[in-house]
Protein backbone atom coordinates (compact mmCIF):
# COMPACT_ATOMS: atom_id res chain seq x y z
CA UNK A 1 0.00 0.00 0.00
CA UNK A 2 3.01 2.65 0.54
CA UNK A 3 3.73 4.58 -2.40
CA UNK A 4 6.11 7.70 -2.89
CA UNK A 5 6.20 10.46 -4.91
CA UNK A 6 9.16 12.16 -5.57
CA UNK A 7 8.91 16.00 -6.91
CA UNK A 8 11.40 17.38 -9.69
CA UNK A 9 10.08 19.80 -11.60
CA UNK A 10 11.40 23.54 -11.85
CA UNK A 11 13.91 24.66 -13.63
CA UNK A 12 16.57 25.60 -11.23
CA UNK A 13 17.27 28.94 -12.72
CA UNK A 14 19.24 29.69 -8.99
CA UNK A 15 21.68 27.27 -10.27
CA UNK A 16 22.36 29.39 -13.38
CA UNK A 17 24.16 29.11 -15.34
CA UNK A 18 25.09 25.39 -14.58
CA UNK A 19 21.40 24.59 -14.43
CA UNK A 20 19.70 24.72 -17.71
CA UNK A 21 16.60 23.67 -19.07
CA UNK A 22 17.49 20.47 -20.21
CA UNK A 23 19.82 19.56 -17.25
CA UNK A 24 18.33 21.39 -14.22
CA UNK A 25 19.27 21.14 -10.76
CA UNK A 26 17.85 17.74 -10.18
CA UNK A 27 19.91 16.02 -12.74
CA UNK A 28 22.89 18.04 -10.93
CA UNK A 29 25.72 16.64 -8.66
CA UNK A 30 25.13 19.70 -6.25
CA UNK A 31 25.57 17.35 -2.90
CA UNK A 32 27.72 14.65 -3.71
CA UNK A 33 29.11 11.88 -6.18
CA UNK A 34 25.03 11.37 -7.56
CA UNK A 35 22.21 13.99 -8.71
CA UNK A 36 19.88 15.17 -6.54
CA UNK A 37 17.31 13.20 -7.91
CA UNK A 38 19.18 9.94 -7.66
CA UNK A 39 20.20 10.55 -3.98
CA UNK A 40 16.37 10.81 -3.24
CA UNK A 41 15.71 7.75 -5.09
CA UNK A 42 18.33 5.81 -2.93
CA UNK A 43 17.21 7.21 0.00
CA UNK A 44 13.58 5.62 -0.13
CA UNK A 45 15.40 2.34 -0.39
CA UNK A 46 13.90 -0.27 2.12
CA UNK A 47 11.06 1.89 2.73
CA UNK A 48 9.14 2.01 -0.47
CA UNK A 49 9.85 -0.50 -3.23
CA UNK A 50 11.38 1.34 -7.09
CA UNK A 51 7.89 0.46 -8.56
CA UNK A 52 6.10 2.43 -6.42
CA UNK A 53 7.75 5.47 -6.67
CA UNK A 54 6.42 7.86 -8.53
CA UNK A 55 8.37 11.07 -9.87
CA UNK A 56 6.13 14.76 -11.27
CA UNK A 57 8.41 16.28 -13.29
CA UNK A 58 8.16 18.43 -16.94
CA UNK A 59 8.22 17.84 -20.47
CA UNK A 60 11.79 19.00 -20.56
CA UNK A 61 13.81 16.45 -18.33
CA UNK A 62 11.15 13.93 -18.24
CA UNK A 63 13.53 11.62 -20.49
CA UNK A 64 16.25 11.68 -18.98
CA UNK A 65 15.24 11.53 -15.19
CA UNK A 66 13.40 7.77 -16.77
CA UNK A 67 16.77 6.54 -17.98
CA UNK A 68 18.65 7.99 -14.70
CA UNK A 69 16.33 6.39 -12.35
CA UNK A 70 15.68 3.47 -14.07
CA UNK A 71 12.29 3.71 -13.17
CA UNK A 72 8.57 2.67 -15.50
CA UNK A 73 7.90 4.61 -17.65
CA UNK A 74 4.51 4.79 -16.23
CA UNK A 75 6.13 6.19 -12.94
CA UNK A 76 7.19 9.47 -15.07
CA UNK A 77 4.12 11.53 -14.50
CA UNK A 78 4.99 14.49 -16.96
CA UNK A 79 2.91 17.55 -15.82
CA UNK A 80 1.28 19.42 -18.99
CA UNK A 81 2.48 22.84 -17.13
CA UNK A 82 3.68 23.69 -13.97
CA UNK A 83 1.14 24.28 -11.55
CA UNK A 84 2.88 24.31 -8.54
CA UNK A 85 2.79 21.41 -5.93
CA UNK A 86 -0.63 21.37 -5.40
CA UNK A 87 -2.45 20.00 -8.42
CA UNK A 88 1.11 17.69 -8.70
CA UNK A 89 0.69 16.05 -5.37
CA UNK A 90 -3.14 15.49 -6.08
CA UNK A 91 -2.10 14.07 -9.77
CA UNK A 92 0.05 11.36 -7.94
CA UNK A 93 -2.12 10.44 -5.39
CA UNK A 94 -4.86 10.14 -7.60
CA UNK A 95 -2.39 7.95 -9.66
CA UNK A 96 -1.60 6.11 -6.52
CA UNK A 97 -5.06 5.71 -5.40
CA UNK A 98 -5.69 4.03 -9.13
CA UNK A 99 -3.25 1.50 -9.23
CA UNK A 100 -4.00 0.87 -5.06
CA UNK A 101 -7.38 2.15 -3.58
CA UNK A 102 -5.59 1.92 0.04
CA UNK A 103 -2.31 3.96 -0.89
CA UNK A 104 -0.76 5.61 1.48
CA UNK A 105 1.45 8.11 0.23
CA UNK A 106 4.87 9.63 1.16
CA UNK A 107 6.02 12.61 -0.90
CA UNK A 108 9.46 14.55 -1.03
CA UNK A 109 11.42 16.67 -3.04
CA UNK A 110 14.30 16.17 -5.50
CA UNK A 111 16.28 18.72 -4.49
CA UNK A 112 17.26 18.27 -0.41
CA UNK A 113 20.22 17.23 1.61
CA UNK A 114 19.96 14.75 4.05
CA UNK A 115 23.06 13.29 5.56
CA UNK A 116 21.15 10.63 7.92
CA UNK A 117 19.67 8.57 5.98
CA UNK A 118 18.45 5.85 7.57
CA UNK A 119 17.14 8.44 10.37
CA UNK A 120 14.88 10.02 7.29
CA UNK A 121 13.27 6.40 6.97
CA UNK A 122 12.89 6.28 10.41
CA UNK A 123 10.68 9.57 10.57
CA UNK A 124 9.05 8.75 7.39
CA UNK A 125 7.78 5.45 8.67
CA UNK A 126 6.88 7.48 11.86
CA UNK A 127 4.94 10.30 9.65
CA UNK A 128 2.96 7.40 7.35
CA UNK A 129 2.25 5.57 10.97
CA UNK A 130 0.72 8.55 12.03
CA UNK A 131 -0.99 9.54 8.71
CA UNK A 132 -2.98 6.12 8.76
CA UNK A 133 -3.45 6.19 12.58
CA UNK A 134 -5.34 9.56 13.34
CA UNK A 135 -6.53 9.79 9.67
CA UNK A 136 -4.47 13.26 9.32
CA UNK A 137 -2.16 15.00 6.61
CA UNK A 138 1.25 14.89 8.41
CA UNK A 139 4.19 17.06 7.83
CA UNK A 140 7.92 16.63 9.19
CA UNK A 141 9.12 19.24 11.47
CA UNK A 142 13.14 20.34 11.65
CA UNK A 143 14.37 21.82 14.49
CA UNK A 144 15.88 25.24 12.69
CA UNK A 145 19.65 25.99 13.09
CA UNK A 146 19.20 29.38 11.90
CA UNK A 147 16.48 32.12 11.40
CA UNK A 148 15.78 31.05 7.78
CA UNK A 149 13.86 33.70 6.22
CA UNK A 150 13.50 31.56 3.30
CA UNK A 151 11.86 28.57 5.26
CA UNK A 152 7.82 28.02 6.36
CA UNK A 153 7.64 27.38 9.86
CA UNK A 154 5.41 25.53 12.22
CA UNK A 155 4.25 25.98 15.49
CA UNK A 156 3.46 22.31 16.94
CA UNK A 157 -0.10 22.48 19.09
CA UNK A 158 -0.71 19.48 21.54
CA UNK A 159 0.03 15.85 21.54
CA UNK A 160 -1.46 13.22 20.24
CA UNK A 161 0.70 10.23 21.30
CA UNK A 162 4.62 10.10 22.33
CA UNK A 163 5.44 11.48 18.56
CA UNK A 164 2.67 13.26 16.86
CA UNK A 165 1.23 16.75 17.70
CA UNK A 166 -1.46 18.96 15.95
CA UNK A 167 0.06 21.89 14.73
CA UNK A 168 -1.11 25.10 15.90
CA UNK A 169 -0.48 26.97 13.38
CA UNK A 170 2.07 27.69 9.82
CA UNK A 171 4.33 30.96 9.63
CA UNK A 172 5.73 30.89 5.63
CA UNK A 173 8.87 32.99 5.38
CA UNK A 174 8.97 34.95 8.36
CA UNK A 175 11.41 38.28 8.54
CA UNK A 176 14.44 37.42 10.66
CA UNK A 177 13.16 38.96 13.91
CA UNK A 178 10.02 36.86 13.71
CA UNK A 179 11.87 33.86 12.99
CA UNK A 180 14.26 34.29 15.89
CA UNK A 181 11.08 34.32 18.11
CA UNK A 182 9.55 31.34 16.01
CA UNK A 183 12.79 29.12 17.10
CA UNK A 184 12.53 30.83 20.50
CA UNK A 185 8.82 29.76 20.85
CA UNK A 186 9.74 26.39 20.18
CA UNK A 187 8.63 26.28 16.28
CA UNK A 188 9.92 23.99 13.52
CA UNK A 189 11.13 24.27 9.89
CA UNK A 190 8.45 23.08 7.75
CA UNK A 191 10.49 20.22 5.86
CA UNK A 192 8.04 19.55 3.30
CA UNK A 193 8.32 15.86 3.37
CA UNK A 194 4.63 14.77 4.30
CA UNK A 195 2.69 11.69 4.55
CA UNK A 196 -0.70 10.96 3.90
CA UNK A 197 -3.55 8.45 2.73
CA UNK A 198 -4.83 8.99 -0.73
CA UNK A 199 -8.61 8.93 0.77
CA UNK A 200 -7.72 11.71 2.94
CA UNK A 201 -5.44 13.74 1.06
CA UNK A 202 -8.37 13.31 -1.53
CA UNK A 203 -11.29 14.09 0.94
CA UNK A 204 -9.39 17.20 2.50
CA UNK A 205 -8.90 18.80 -1.37
CA UNK A 206 -12.82 18.73 -2.01
CA UNK A 207 -13.29 20.14 1.42
CA UNK A 208 -10.92 22.98 1.46
CA UNK A 209 -8.91 23.63 -1.66
CA UNK A 210 -11.51 25.79 -4.45
CA UNK A 211 -8.61 25.92 -6.47
CA UNK A 212 -8.73 22.20 -7.49
CA UNK A 213 -11.26 20.48 -6.04
CA UNK A 214 -14.22 21.32 -9.00
CA UNK A 215 -11.54 20.42 -11.54
CA UNK A 216 -11.33 16.75 -9.43
CA UNK A 217 -13.68 15.30 -11.83
CA UNK A 218 -11.40 15.90 -14.55
CA UNK A 219 -8.84 12.60 -13.33
CA UNK A 220 -11.78 10.60 -12.68
CA UNK A 221 -12.09 10.89 -16.10
CA UNK A 222 -8.84 10.68 -17.27
CA UNK A 223 -8.39 14.05 -18.46
CA UNK A 224 -4.81 14.56 -17.20
CA UNK A 225 -4.26 17.94 -19.58
CA UNK A 226 -7.81 18.92 -18.74
CA UNK A 227 -7.20 19.12 -15.09
CA UNK A 228 -3.85 20.83 -15.59
CA UNK A 229 -5.88 23.79 -17.78
CA UNK A 230 -8.68 23.93 -15.22
CA UNK A 231 -7.16 24.41 -11.89
CA UNK A 232 -5.07 27.60 -10.51
CA UNK A 233 -1.62 27.55 -9.21
CA UNK A 234 -1.14 26.40 -5.76
CA UNK A 235 1.27 25.06 -3.26
CA UNK A 236 -0.12 22.18 -1.45
CA UNK A 237 1.09 24.18 1.79
CA UNK A 238 -1.31 26.97 1.41
CA UNK A 239 -3.95 25.27 -0.59
CA UNK A 240 -4.38 22.17 1.57
CA UNK A 241 -2.60 22.14 5.07
CA UNK A 242 -3.21 25.48 6.23
CA UNK A 243 -6.26 25.28 5.43
CA UNK A 244 -7.40 21.61 6.99
CA UNK A 245 -8.12 20.88 10.43
CA UNK A 246 -6.58 17.18 10.02
CA UNK A 247 -3.08 17.90 10.10
CA UNK A 248 -0.05 16.87 12.35
CA UNK A 249 3.48 17.10 12.51
CA UNK A 250 6.23 14.43 13.56
CA UNK A 251 9.82 15.79 14.12
CA UNK A 252 12.71 15.25 12.20
CA UNK A 253 15.77 13.60 13.58
CA UNK A 254 17.95 14.21 10.49
CA UNK A 255 20.20 16.88 8.89
CA UNK A 256 17.76 18.36 6.25
CA UNK A 257 18.39 21.51 4.33
CA UNK A 258 17.28 22.54 0.94
CA UNK A 259 19.80 22.85 -1.72
CA UNK A 260 17.94 26.19 -3.26
CA UNK A 261 20.46 28.53 -4.27
CA UNK A 262 24.47 28.37 -4.68
CA UNK A 263 24.93 29.92 -0.93
CA UNK A 264 23.24 26.66 0.45
CA UNK A 265 26.39 24.15 -0.98
CA UNK A 266 28.58 26.51 1.84
CA UNK A 267 26.17 24.80 4.34
CA UNK A 268 26.27 20.97 2.40
CA UNK A 269 29.60 20.77 0.82
CA UNK A 270 32.97 20.18 2.49
CA UNK A 271 34.64 23.24 2.87
CA UNK A 272 38.57 24.14 3.02
CA UNK A 273 40.11 25.91 6.49
CA UNK A 274 39.28 28.90 5.02
CA UNK A 275 35.59 28.31 4.64
CA UNK A 276 35.42 28.33 0.75
CA UNK A 277 33.59 25.34 -1.46
CA UNK A 278 35.19 24.70 -4.57
CA UNK A 279 34.63 22.36 -7.55
CA UNK A 280 36.40 21.84 -10.60
CA UNK A 281 39.85 23.38 -11.42
CA UNK A 282 39.51 26.18 -9.29
CA UNK A 283 42.63 27.90 -7.15
CA UNK A 284 42.28 30.06 -4.09
CA UNK A 285 44.50 32.71 -2.73
CA UNK A 286 43.40 34.60 0.57
CA UNK A 287 39.77 33.93 -0.46
CA UNK A 288 37.40 33.32 2.29
CA UNK A 289 33.90 31.88 2.82
CA UNK A 290 32.98 31.51 -1.33
CA UNK A 291 31.51 29.33 -3.22
CA UNK A 292 33.60 28.48 -6.71
CA UNK A 293 32.27 25.99 -9.48
CA UNK A 294 34.03 24.93 -12.39
CA UNK A 295 32.62 23.35 -15.25
CA UNK A 296 36.23 23.11 -17.19
CA UNK A 297 38.15 26.15 -17.32
CA UNK A 298 40.20 27.02 -14.31
CA UNK A 299 39.37 29.95 -12.15
CA UNK A 300 42.07 31.71 -10.35
CA UNK A 301 40.77 34.13 -7.39
CA UNK A 302 42.47 36.60 -5.09
CA UNK A 303 41.56 38.71 -2.06
CA UNK A 304 37.83 37.55 -2.32
CA UNK A 305 35.13 36.98 0.37
CA UNK A 306 31.49 35.53 0.46
CA UNK A 307 31.54 35.46 -3.47
CA UNK A 308 29.95 33.27 -5.46
CA UNK A 309 32.00 32.63 -8.53
CA UNK A 310 30.46 29.65 -11.09
CA UNK A 311 32.04 29.45 -14.70
CA UNK A 312 29.36 27.33 -16.99
CA UNK A 313 27.63 26.84 -20.04
CA UNK A 314 30.00 29.74 -21.46
CA UNK A 315 28.34 31.85 -19.09
CA UNK A 316 30.67 33.87 -15.99
CA UNK A 317 28.79 34.78 -12.78
CA UNK A 318 30.03 36.42 -9.83
CA UNK A 319 27.31 37.61 -7.26
CA UNK A 320 27.91 37.85 -3.16
CA UNK A 321 26.30 34.97 -1.18
CA UNK A 322 23.92 37.40 0.43
CA UNK A 323 22.49 38.11 -2.69
CA UNK A 324 22.58 34.28 -4.53
CA UNK A 325 18.79 33.73 -3.27
CA UNK A 326 18.06 36.90 -5.68
CA UNK A 327 19.48 35.45 -8.68
CA UNK A 328 16.29 34.67 -10.54
CA UNK A 329 15.12 38.09 -10.08
CA UNK A 330 18.58 39.40 -11.61
CA UNK A 331 18.09 36.87 -14.77
CA UNK A 332 15.13 38.84 -15.39
CA UNK A 333 17.25 41.71 -16.38
CA UNK A 334 19.72 40.11 -18.62
CA UNK A 335 19.46 40.09 -22.08
CA UNK A 336 17.78 36.95 -23.70
CA UNK A 337 20.98 35.57 -25.41
CA UNK A 338 22.83 35.83 -22.11
CA UNK A 339 20.40 34.85 -20.08
CA UNK A 340 18.70 31.86 -21.70
CA UNK A 341 20.85 28.58 -22.19
CA UNK A 342 19.93 25.52 -24.43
Amino acid sequence: MRWAVILAGGSGSRFWPLSTPTMPKQLLPLTGTLSTAEQALVRLEGLVPRERVLVVTGPAIAPRLEQVLGLPHENILVEPRAASTGPALVWATFEARQRDPEAEVLSLHADWSIREDAAFRHTAEQALTTAVRYRRLVTVGIVPSRPDTGFGYIVPGTSLDDVARTVARFAEKPSAATALDLMASGAWWNSGLFAWTAEVLLDEVARNTPEIAPILPRLDAGDIPGFFSGVTPVSIDVGVLERSRAVAVVPGRFTWDDVGTWDALARIRRRDSRGNVTQGPVHLIDCDDCVVWSSGDPIVLADLKDKVVVHANGRMLVIPRARAAELKAILDQLPPEIRDLP
